[in-house]
């Protein structure tokens, strides 16, 4: 049995899939070369770091972490051989049988490679990948990671921590597929991109709702490789995607190029549903979704698990949080400086789990006496500091490499997430975090993704630009006032409790601690219902308290680290939520 069989990529799918998870051999050498001998086994796809992976081991900035193993190409003849990588933290360079079948820079993005000419007739393959990670002596995106855990940061991940498959496709394939919803107009447009000239021809796709056909079309058959077909959705079959309705539309697409074994088909979903931020029926800014007014009420959301760290240990668990978050009646997650595997976005596609998606932060090391800790203490003063170059240097951007490299990470991130239903707003930058010309970025978004809200700067250095007016505050008094932007809450609470069986590997991190469970039950809903609820009447929009898990040494989750318990009274947080939406209402109400 495969660790984490299921398909990984649901928002294009294909039959032909062949699972390389698994026992794989693992080296650690300070070497590019292939390894003299192997360490053992190492259980993809879990980093070295994690427990899962049987190895236990830090990599180190300079080593070299090795893989290896033997693979046969999906049944089948003829076409091509697609090799695909969730995910490979940091850089890597694959080779098939002795030759480089390519590589790839990126902790958090997924690649694929061509391999069909490196085969060997009879079917014995080998395949080999080489990973160096810099972790925090690096610019690149790492997010939490350090090789030097504690406190707020987590222990460092590396080499391959998501999905590694294979596809037999047609000799001219669907390469991209690019999904654009308009819930005004009432349609779909469906663009794909195929691997050689004219296999966009005869381009078709078909939208199903609970398994009936409700729409389907051709495109050009003056196509060549980029093809589009814009579907049109009767009244009949509209159904807005919600919290409380997420409604998703199934797709498939083909192309019909060449004999009939050249036809490549991929299957996907989408769903119809807007966002925008205007004024409700008071003159106050507000998030609407699809013509109304919405309270996002949510959890910081981290990603880590105790065994896995990046990676979890099952598709089942997954679910089980993220279904467990919608029964404590919260309609938001904040995905905190990371990126999930794709099926945590379906899943929240599914379960009408909105998405707040920050962009991994990286750039040089932090001065974190500056960054978080002063900034904090002297608001609003230090927050509006000019934002030019002597900044940036404070704050990890003072290398225009650096900032060459967050551009291409900001468009990769929208490239890969921004199909999925669930994401509602972008966070380029959290608290000074690698933080630079915070406009250019939110100009960036609106280019790459028009239909989405931006949070600019998500806590310190606000620049006054984006869509959300974005507070994080845990130690002051909290005054909400009507912006020119919707007001958001985007992180506060962290009330800390190590729940006995639970506690944590180190020192107790968190915002103030509670003694028992009833302590923190009262003091989590003192908090909602005296300091949170007055400010939705004048404005506050979004809440993202700290936060859904205990991490490592954080111990201010509402759920254990391992997912086995909900540290408060579960009762108790599903009435504070009714509440604060009663109360939204209410304040909204014309």
């Amino acid at each position: 049995m495969h660790p984490l069989p299921e398909y990984p990529r649901p928002s294009m799918r294909r039959d032909s899939y062949v699972n390389l998870n698994g026992p794989w051999d693992y080296a650690i050498t300070q070497s590019s070369e292939f390894p003299a001998k192997w360490d053992g086994a190492i259980l993809v796809p879990y980093s070295p770091e994690a427990k899962a992976s049987g190895v236990g081991r830090t990599l180190q900035p300079g080593q070299w972490l090795h893989y290896h193993r033997t693979f046969t190409p999906p049944a089948g003849e003829g076409g091509r051989v697609l090799l695909h990588f969730g995910a490979v933290d940091y850089a890597c360079a694959v080779e098939v049988n002795g030759r480089l079948a390519g590589g790839h820079r990126g902790g958090y993005w997924p690649f694929t490679l061509d391999i069909t000419d490196l085969l060997r007739p009879q079917g014995h393959n080998t395949l080999w990948v080489a990973v160096q990670d810099p972790t925090g002596t690096g610019t690149q995106a790492r997010g939490k990671q350090t090789l030097r855990p504690g406190g707020m940061f987590y222990p460092a991940q590396s080499g391959i921590w998501q999905t590694v498959w294979l596809e037999r496709v047609p000799e001219n394939y669907i390469d991209t597929l690019t999904v654009t919803p308009d819930y005004d107009a009432r349609t779909v447009t469906v663009k794909v991109h195929t691997s050689k000239p004219g296999g966009a021809v005869n381009l078709w796709a078909v939208v199903r709702a609970g398994g009936v056909t409700i729409a389907e079309d051709w495109g050009s058959d003056e196509a060549d490789r980029d093809g589009e077909v814009t579907l049109n959705i009767a009244e009949e079959h509209f159904f807005p995607w919600s919290p409380d309705s997420p409604f998703l539309y199934d797709l498939t697409v083909g192309t019909t190029q060449g004999e009939e074994e050249g036809f490549d088909t991929v299957h996907s979903y989408f769903a119809l549903r807007k966002w925008e931020c205007k004024e409700d029926a008071k003159g106050i800014r507000r998030f609407f979704l699809n013509g109304r007014p919405i309270l996002l009420n949510g959890l910081l959301d981290q990603g880590y698990w105790p065994d896995g760290l990046y990676t979890p240990p099952s598709d089942a668990a997954v679910e089980h949080e993220l279904h467990t978050v919608r029964e404590l009646g919260f309609n938001l997650l904040r995905k905190h400086a990371k990126i999930e595997p794709e099926r945590w976005y379906y899943h929240c596609d599914k379960l009408g789990i909105i998405v707040w998606q920050d962009m991994v932060n990286g750039g040089g090391a932090y001065p974190m006496w500056y960054v978080t800790y002063l900034t904090n203490a002297l608001q609003p003063l230090m927050r509006r500091a000019p934002d030019g170059k002597l900044l940036w240097g404070f704050l990890g951007r003072g290398s225009a490499h650096s900032r060459e490299e967050y551009a291409r990470e900001l468009a990769d991130t929208v490239a890969a997430l921004g199909r999925h239903p669930c994401i509602g707003c972008w966070v380029p930058f959290n608290e000074g975090w690698g933080q630079f010309d915070a406009r250019k970025a939110t100009e960036t978004l609106r280019a790459l993704d028009p239909s989405r809200p931006v949070d600019e700067a998500s806590g310190w250095f606000d620049r006054g630009g984006g869509d959300v007016h974005s507070i994080h505050n845990y130690f002051y008094p909290l005054r909400i006032r009507p912006n020119v932007r919707t007001v958001a809450l985007s992180e506060y609470g962290g009330i800390a409790w190590p729940m006995p069986g639970h506690e944590p590997p180190r020192k107790t991190y968190g915002y103030g601690t509670a003694r028992s469970r009833a302590e923190l039950t009262e003091r989590y809903c003192d908090l909602q219902r005296k300091t949170v609820l007055p400010q939705l009447k004048k404005g506050l929009s979004a809440l993202v308290y700290t936060q859904l898990t205990d991490v490592e040494d954080e111990v201010n989750g509402l759920f254990t680290y391992d997912r086995t318990a909900i540290k408060p009274d579960a009762a108790a947080v599903r009435a504070v939520n009714e509440a604060l939406e009663a109360e939204f209402e209410k304040a909204v109400k014309e």
